[in-house]
């Protein structure tokens, strides 16, 4: 990928970086364990982002 990348293209793999988090531990414990793992985990070796 581009060393320079245009600001856009930034800011939608910053997003795609922050839904990519664990639940938080407060959220499992309020939840009693309901909610434990987040659905859009990705790994960036498994599963590519479909952006332009």
């Amino acid at each position: 990928m581009a060393k320079v990348k245009d600001t856009s293209k930034k800011n939608r793999l910053a997003k795609a970086g922050k839904q990519s988090r664990s639940v938080p531990t407060w959220v499992i414990v309020r939840t009693n364990r309901a909610v434990r793992t987040n659905p859009k985990r990705r790994n960036w070796r498994q599963r590519k982002l479909k952006l332009k």
